[in-house]
Protein backbone atom coordinates (compact mmCIF):
# COMPACT_ATOMS: atom_id res chain seq x y z
CA UNK A 1 0.00 0.00 0.00
CA UNK A 2 1.39 3.49 -0.94
CA UNK A 3 1.68 5.96 1.96
CA UNK A 4 0.57 9.63 1.08
CA UNK A 5 1.94 11.50 4.01
CA UNK A 6 1.95 15.34 4.28
CA UNK A 7 5.85 16.73 4.83
CA UNK A 8 5.16 16.89 8.45
CA UNK A 9 4.05 13.12 8.72
CA UNK A 10 6.77 12.00 6.54
CA UNK A 11 9.57 12.99 8.59
CA UNK A 12 8.36 11.77 11.38
CA UNK A 13 7.81 8.80 9.56
CA UNK A 14 11.78 8.91 8.86
CA UNK A 15 12.61 9.64 11.96
CA UNK A 16 10.55 6.80 13.42
CA UNK A 17 12.60 4.71 10.84
CA UNK A 18 16.03 5.80 12.11
CA UNK A 19 15.73 5.44 15.76
CA UNK A 20 13.96 2.13 15.45
CA UNK A 21 16.97 0.92 13.10
CA UNK A 22 19.64 2.41 15.00
CA UNK A 23 17.94 0.29 18.41
CA UNK A 24 18.12 -2.71 16.48
CA UNK A 25 21.85 -2.42 15.20
CA UNK A 26 22.29 -1.84 19.28
CA UNK A 27 20.59 -4.82 20.03
CA UNK A 28 22.67 -6.51 17.53
CA UNK A 29 25.54 -5.75 18.75
CA UNK A 30 24.57 -7.42 22.21
CA UNK A 31 23.49 -10.05 20.74
CA UNK A 32 26.87 -10.91 18.46
CA UNK A 33 28.56 -9.59 21.61
CA UNK A 34 26.65 -12.08 24.31
CA UNK A 35 25.79 -15.14 21.50
CA UNK A 36 22.49 -14.56 22.32
CA UNK A 37 20.69 -16.58 19.84
CA UNK A 38 16.79 -16.50 21.16
CA UNK A 39 14.20 -13.48 21.37
CA UNK A 40 13.57 -14.06 24.99
CA UNK A 41 17.24 -13.81 26.29
CA UNK A 42 17.97 -10.95 23.95
CA UNK A 43 14.64 -9.10 24.80
CA UNK A 44 15.91 -9.11 28.45
CA UNK A 45 19.18 -8.56 27.92
CA UNK A 46 18.32 -5.11 26.05
CA UNK A 47 14.67 -3.86 27.20
CA UNK A 48 15.06 -1.21 29.32
CA UNK A 49 18.40 -0.15 27.65
CA UNK A 50 16.73 0.45 24.21
CA UNK A 51 13.72 2.13 26.08
CA UNK A 52 15.77 4.60 27.79
CA UNK A 53 18.47 5.31 25.10
CA UNK A 54 16.21 5.54 22.03
CA UNK A 55 13.28 6.62 23.42
CA UNK A 56 11.15 3.60 22.05
CA UNK A 57 7.70 1.90 22.83
CA UNK A 58 7.10 -1.38 24.63
CA UNK A 59 6.08 -2.66 21.24
CA UNK A 60 8.46 -1.09 19.29
CA UNK A 61 11.10 -2.06 20.89
CA UNK A 62 9.71 -5.77 20.67
CA UNK A 63 9.48 -5.46 17.44
CA UNK A 64 13.29 -4.15 17.42
CA UNK A 65 14.56 -7.50 18.50
CA UNK A 66 12.27 -9.96 16.74
CA UNK A 67 13.96 -8.08 13.84
CA UNK A 68 17.53 -8.65 15.08
CA UNK A 69 16.80 -12.11 15.80
CA UNK A 70 15.46 -13.15 12.72
CA UNK A 71 18.25 -11.86 10.85
CA UNK A 72 20.48 -13.71 12.62
CA UNK A 73 18.39 -16.82 12.08
CA UNK A 74 18.90 -15.90 8.52
CA UNK A 75 22.20 -15.19 8.02
CA UNK A 76 22.18 -19.04 10.32
CA UNK A 77 20.44 -20.62 7.66
CA UNK A 78 22.40 -19.04 4.42
CA UNK A 79 26.15 -20.42 6.13
CA UNK A 80 24.34 -23.91 6.52
CA UNK A 81 23.36 -23.83 3.24
CA UNK A 82 26.27 -22.96 2.11
CA UNK A 83 25.26 -19.47 0.41
CA UNK A 84 28.49 -17.11 1.49
CA UNK A 85 30.80 -19.65 0.22
CA UNK A 86 33.50 -22.39 2.36
CA UNK A 87 34.73 -20.69 5.91
CA UNK A 88 37.74 -19.85 4.07
CA UNK A 89 36.17 -17.01 1.91
CA UNK A 90 36.28 -13.15 2.34
CA UNK A 91 32.67 -12.69 2.64
CA UNK A 92 32.00 -15.65 5.02
CA UNK A 93 34.93 -14.32 7.18
CA UNK A 94 33.05 -10.88 7.12
CA UNK A 95 29.77 -12.39 7.85
CA UNK A 96 30.58 -14.66 10.83
CA UNK A 97 32.88 -11.95 12.71
CA UNK A 98 31.13 -8.95 12.43
CA UNK A 99 27.34 -7.99 13.93
CA UNK A 100 24.76 -7.44 11.27
CA UNK A 101 23.77 -3.75 10.71
CA UNK A 102 21.17 -1.99 9.48
CA UNK A 103 20.77 0.70 7.25
CA UNK A 104 18.99 4.02 8.55
CA UNK A 105 16.12 3.30 6.12
CA UNK A 106 15.71 -0.64 6.69
CA UNK A 107 12.33 -1.63 7.10
CA UNK A 108 10.70 -1.71 10.29
CA UNK A 109 7.65 -4.17 11.11
CA UNK A 110 4.65 -2.76 12.71
CA UNK A 111 1.99 -5.01 14.31
CA UNK A 112 -1.62 -4.28 15.27
CA UNK A 113 -0.81 -2.86 18.81
CA UNK A 114 1.20 0.32 16.98
CA UNK A 115 -0.47 -0.04 13.51
CA UNK A 116 -3.99 0.37 12.48
CA UNK A 117 -6.35 0.54 9.60
CA UNK A 118 -9.42 2.58 9.58
CA UNK A 119 -10.99 1.15 5.98
CA UNK A 120 -13.65 3.67 5.23
CA UNK A 121 -11.36 6.71 5.53
CA UNK A 122 -8.59 4.49 4.06
CA UNK A 123 -6.39 5.85 6.10
CA UNK A 124 -3.93 4.42 8.88
CA UNK A 125 -2.77 5.34 12.68
CA UNK A 126 1.06 4.68 13.31
CA UNK A 127 3.25 4.85 16.14
CA UNK A 128 5.91 7.14 15.50
CA UNK A 129 8.64 8.68 17.64
CA UNK A 130 6.80 11.66 17.51
CA UNK A 131 3.85 10.44 18.73
CA UNK A 132 0.77 8.36 17.74
CA UNK A 133 0.23 9.46 14.40
CA UNK A 134 -3.18 9.37 12.94
CA UNK A 135 -5.34 10.11 9.21
CA UNK A 136 -2.29 9.24 7.19
CA UNK A 137 -3.84 8.40 3.87
CA UNK A 138 -2.29 5.29 1.72
CA UNK A 139 -4.14 4.13 -1.94
CA UNK A 140 -3.97 1.28 -3.61
CA UNK A 141 -6.56 -0.62 -6.22
CA UNK A 142 -9.78 -1.74 -6.03
CA UNK A 143 -8.63 -5.38 -6.08
CA UNK A 144 -5.61 -5.13 -3.85
CA UNK A 145 -8.46 -3.16 -1.02
CA UNK A 146 -10.73 -5.81 -0.92
CA UNK A 147 -8.10 -8.15 -0.20
CA UNK A 148 -6.68 -6.09 2.32
CA UNK A 149 -9.79 -5.74 4.02
CA UNK A 150 -10.77 -9.75 3.96
CA UNK A 151 -7.48 -11.64 4.47
CA UNK A 152 -5.12 -9.17 6.02
CA UNK A 153 -2.90 -11.03 8.57
CA UNK A 154 -0.46 -9.91 10.95
CA UNK A 155 2.64 -7.32 11.14
CA UNK A 156 3.16 -4.45 8.46
CA UNK A 157 6.30 -3.72 7.27
CA UNK A 158 6.96 0.81 7.02
CA UNK A 159 9.57 1.01 3.90
CA UNK A 160 10.77 3.93 2.25
CA UNK A 161 11.75 3.45 -1.53
CA UNK A 162 13.01 6.49 -3.50
CA UNK A 163 11.51 9.06 -1.26
CA UNK A 164 8.21 7.37 -1.54
CA UNK A 165 6.87 5.59 1.50
CA UNK A 166 4.62 2.43 1.24
CA UNK A 167 3.13 -0.74 4.11
CA UNK A 168 3.66 -4.04 2.54
CA UNK A 169 0.94 -5.73 4.88
CA UNK A 170 0.72 -9.27 4.79
CA UNK A 171 -2.63 -10.85 3.19
CA UNK A 172 -3.36 -14.93 3.82
CA UNK A 173 -5.15 -16.07 1.02
CA UNK A 174 -6.79 -19.49 0.91
CA UNK A 175 -5.93 -21.47 -1.74
CA UNK A 176 -8.99 -22.59 -4.44
CA UNK A 177 -9.03 -26.47 -4.87
CA UNK A 178 -7.50 -27.63 -7.82
CA UNK A 179 -10.55 -28.75 -10.66
CA UNK A 180 -10.57 -31.86 -12.82
CA UNK A 181 -8.18 -31.33 -15.80
CA UNK A 182 -9.78 -32.02 -19.14
CA UNK A 183 -5.98 -32.55 -20.20
CA UNK A 184 -2.51 -30.48 -19.51
CA UNK A 185 -0.21 -28.05 -21.45
CA UNK A 186 3.44 -29.72 -21.30
CA UNK A 187 6.04 -26.41 -20.57
CA UNK A 188 9.81 -27.11 -22.09
CA UNK A 189 11.94 -24.58 -20.87
CA UNK A 190 14.98 -23.51 -22.36
CA UNK A 191 17.76 -20.68 -22.83
CA UNK A 192 16.99 -20.00 -26.64
CA UNK A 193 13.50 -20.14 -25.81
CA UNK A 194 12.71 -19.38 -22.36
CA UNK A 195 9.26 -21.02 -22.40
CA UNK A 196 7.63 -23.80 -25.52
CA UNK A 197 4.12 -24.82 -25.02
CA UNK A 198 2.63 -27.99 -26.01
CA UNK A 199 0.07 -26.25 -28.20
CA UNK A 200 3.21 -24.55 -29.98
CA UNK A 201 3.47 -21.17 -28.41
CA UNK A 202 6.92 -20.57 -28.17
CA UNK A 203 7.87 -17.13 -25.91
CA UNK A 204 11.57 -16.32 -26.87
CA UNK A 205 14.71 -15.33 -25.20
CA UNK A 206 17.01 -13.28 -27.81
CA UNK A 207 15.41 -10.17 -26.43
CA UNK A 208 16.71 -11.13 -22.73
CA UNK A 209 19.85 -12.31 -23.96
CA UNK A 210 20.78 -9.49 -26.09
CA UNK A 211 19.96 -7.31 -23.09
CA UNK A 212 22.12 -9.88 -20.65
CA UNK A 213 24.69 -9.84 -23.17
CA UNK A 214 24.94 -5.86 -23.05
CA UNK A 215 24.69 -5.44 -19.33
CA UNK A 216 28.15 -8.30 -19.13
CA UNK A 217 29.94 -6.09 -21.75
CA UNK A 218 29.64 -2.94 -19.64
CA UNK A 219 30.38 -4.82 -16.27
CA UNK A 220 33.99 -5.22 -16.46
CA UNK A 221 34.31 -1.16 -17.79
CA UNK A 222 32.68 -0.64 -14.53
CA UNK A 223 34.80 -2.80 -12.83
CA UNK A 224 38.05 -1.65 -13.75
CA UNK A 225 37.15 1.80 -12.53
CA UNK A 226 37.63 0.51 -8.45
CA UNK A 227 35.68 3.31 -7.40
CA UNK A 228 32.85 3.80 -5.17
CA UNK A 229 30.71 5.42 -7.35
CA UNK A 230 31.27 2.42 -10.01
CA UNK A 231 30.30 -0.09 -7.29
CA UNK A 232 26.99 1.73 -6.49
CA UNK A 233 26.25 1.72 -9.82
CA UNK A 234 27.09 -2.06 -10.30
CA UNK A 235 24.55 -3.01 -7.60
CA UNK A 236 22.00 -1.04 -9.63
CA UNK A 237 22.38 -2.37 -12.75
CA UNK A 238 22.59 -5.95 -11.04
CA UNK A 239 19.36 -5.03 -9.30
CA UNK A 240 17.64 -3.53 -12.71
CA UNK A 241 18.75 -7.16 -14.42
CA UNK A 242 17.27 -8.81 -12.20
CA UNK A 243 13.46 -7.17 -12.29
CA UNK A 244 13.72 -7.34 -16.03
CA UNK A 245 14.03 -10.77 -16.18
CA UNK A 246 11.62 -11.59 -13.02
CA UNK A 247 8.70 -9.10 -14.92
CA UNK A 248 9.35 -11.72 -18.17
CA UNK A 249 8.90 -14.57 -16.20
CA UNK A 250 5.96 -13.22 -14.79
CA UNK A 251 4.46 -11.87 -18.40
CA UNK A 252 5.38 -15.79 -19.92
CA UNK A 253 4.29 -17.57 -16.90
CA UNK A 254 0.86 -15.28 -16.78
CA UNK A 255 -0.03 -16.00 -20.19
CA UNK A 256 0.40 -19.43 -19.72
CA UNK A 257 -1.92 -20.08 -16.53
CA UNK A 258 -4.48 -17.82 -18.42
CA UNK A 259 -4.44 -20.09 -20.99
CA UNK A 260 -5.28 -23.57 -18.91
CA UNK A 261 -7.57 -21.91 -16.71
CA UNK A 262 -9.63 -20.91 -20.01
CA UNK A 263 -9.30 -23.98 -21.33
CA UNK A 264 -9.65 -26.48 -18.11
CA UNK A 265 -6.23 -28.02 -18.55
CA UNK A 266 -3.58 -28.30 -15.89
CA UNK A 267 0.33 -27.46 -16.58
CA UNK A 268 3.32 -29.66 -16.48
CA UNK A 269 6.50 -28.50 -16.32
CA UNK A 270 10.55 -30.91 -16.70
CA UNK A 271 12.07 -31.09 -13.28
CA UNK A 272 15.16 -29.86 -13.91
CA UNK A 273 16.40 -29.47 -10.14
CA UNK A 274 20.37 -30.03 -9.83
CA UNK A 275 20.87 -29.60 -13.52
CA UNK A 276 24.22 -27.23 -12.61
CA UNK A 277 25.71 -30.17 -10.91
CA UNK A 278 25.02 -32.90 -13.60
CA UNK A 279 26.17 -30.84 -16.66
CA UNK A 280 30.00 -30.03 -17.14
CA UNK A 281 30.17 -26.89 -19.32
CA UNK A 282 32.99 -24.20 -20.89
CA UNK A 283 33.74 -21.11 -18.88
CA UNK A 284 31.43 -19.10 -21.37
CA UNK A 285 28.28 -21.69 -21.30
CA UNK A 286 28.56 -21.57 -17.13
CA UNK A 287 27.45 -18.35 -17.82
CA UNK A 288 24.30 -18.55 -19.29
CA UNK A 289 23.26 -21.07 -17.52
CA UNK A 290 23.78 -19.47 -14.30
CA UNK A 291 22.13 -16.37 -15.62
CA UNK A 292 19.33 -18.74 -17.02
CA UNK A 293 16.08 -18.16 -14.94
CA UNK A 294 14.56 -21.68 -15.72
CA UNK A 295 13.71 -21.97 -11.68
CA UNK A 296 12.44 -18.60 -11.44
CA UNK A 297 9.77 -18.80 -14.12
CA UNK A 298 8.88 -22.32 -12.67
CA UNK A 299 8.32 -21.04 -8.87
CA UNK A 300 6.08 -18.46 -10.82
CA UNK A 301 3.91 -20.95 -12.71
CA UNK A 302 3.86 -22.93 -9.44
CA UNK A 303 2.12 -19.92 -7.53
CA UNK A 304 -0.09 -18.81 -10.01
CA UNK A 305 -1.51 -22.10 -10.73
CA UNK A 306 -1.99 -22.70 -7.04
CA UNK A 307 -3.44 -19.36 -6.56
CA UNK A 308 -5.64 -19.98 -9.64
CA UNK A 309 -6.93 -23.36 -8.80
CA UNK A 310 -4.97 -24.56 -11.63
CA UNK A 311 -3.37 -28.22 -11.56
CA UNK A 312 0.66 -27.77 -11.65
CA UNK A 313 2.87 -31.52 -12.17
CA UNK A 314 6.33 -31.72 -12.42
CA UNK A 315 7.40 -34.44 -14.75
CA UNK A 316 10.64 -36.64 -15.07
CA UNK A 317 12.95 -34.52 -17.86
CA UNK A 318 15.05 -37.48 -19.14
CA UNK A 319 15.24 -38.03 -22.59
CA UNK A 320 12.43 -35.21 -23.42
CA UNK A 321 13.95 -33.71 -26.14
CA UNK A 322 14.87 -37.20 -27.88
CA UNK A 323 11.61 -39.52 -27.57
CA UNK A 324 9.49 -39.61 -30.23
CA UNK A 325 5.65 -39.05 -28.83
CA UNK A 326 4.11 -41.29 -31.46
CA UNK A 327 6.33 -44.27 -31.65
CA UNK A 328 8.22 -43.69 -28.17
CA UNK A 329 11.48 -44.58 -29.85
CA UNK A 330 14.33 -42.60 -27.86
CA UNK A 331 17.79 -41.99 -29.78
CA UNK A 332 20.02 -38.72 -29.50
CA UNK A 333 20.12 -38.47 -33.08
CA UNK A 334 16.65 -37.95 -33.21
CA UNK A 335 17.35 -34.75 -32.94
CA UNK A 336 20.24 -33.89 -35.04
CA UNK A 337 20.31 -30.06 -34.38
CA UNK A 338 19.32 -27.88 -31.49
CA UNK A 339 15.99 -26.46 -33.72
CA UNK A 340 14.59 -29.60 -35.05
CA UNK A 341 13.39 -33.44 -34.65
CA UNK A 342 13.39 -36.06 -36.82
CA UNK A 343 12.20 -39.42 -35.62
CA UNK A 344 14.56 -42.09 -36.89
CA UNK A 345 11.66 -44.92 -37.08
CA UNK A 346 8.58 -43.24 -37.73
CA UNK A 347 9.52 -40.17 -39.23
CA UNK A 348 7.69 -37.82 -37.28
CA UNK A 349 9.46 -34.35 -37.70
CA UNK A 350 8.57 -30.94 -36.31
CA UNK A 351 10.23 -28.40 -33.56
CA UNK A 352 12.06 -29.58 -31.04
CA UNK A 353 11.12 -27.84 -27.96
CA UNK A 354 7.55 -28.14 -29.40
CA UNK A 355 7.87 -31.87 -29.35
CA UNK A 356 9.57 -31.87 -25.94
CA UNK A 357 6.71 -29.91 -24.62
CA UNK A 358 4.42 -32.72 -26.50
CA UNK A 359 6.38 -35.54 -24.35
CA UNK A 360 6.38 -33.46 -21.10
CA UNK A 361 2.31 -33.40 -21.52
CA UNK A 362 2.15 -36.93 -22.16
CA UNK A 363 3.92 -37.88 -18.75
CA UNK A 364 1.74 -35.22 -16.67
CA UNK A 365 -1.06 -37.58 -18.33
CA UNK A 366 0.37 -40.84 -17.09
CA UNK A 367 1.37 -39.33 -13.94
CA UNK A 368 -2.20 -37.43 -13.39
CA UNK A 369 -4.10 -40.96 -12.86
CA UNK A 370 -1.51 -41.63 -10.00
CA UNK A 371 -1.55 -38.76 -8.29
CA UNK A 372 -5.72 -38.74 -8.19
CA UNK A 373 -6.04 -42.72 -8.15
CA UNK A 374 -7.86 -43.80 -4.60
CA UNK A 375 -5.91 -45.64 -2.16
CA UNK A 376 -6.51 -48.94 -2.25
CA UNK A 377 -8.63 -50.75 0.22
CA UNK A 378 -6.81 -52.45 2.90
Amino acid sequence: MKLLPTPVQASALEATLHVCNRAANHASGVAFAKELKDRNGLQKAVYADLKATFGLSAQPVVRAVKKVVDAYATLNANLRAGNLGPPTTKRHRKAVSTPILFRPQAAQPFDDRCLSWQYDARTVSIWTVDGRMKGVRFACSPDQFKRLVAYRKGESDLVQRGGKWFLIATCDLPDPEPYEPVGFIGVDRGIVNLATTSDGTNHQGRRLSRYRCWQARKRPELQARRTRSATRRLARRARKERRHAADVNHRISKEIVSVAQRTGRGIAVEKLDGIRERVRLRGDQRVILSSWPFRQLGQHLAYKTRKAGVPFLEVDAAYTSQRCPRCGYTERANRPNRDRFCCRRCGLAGPADVVAGVNVRDRARAAWVFVTAPAPSP
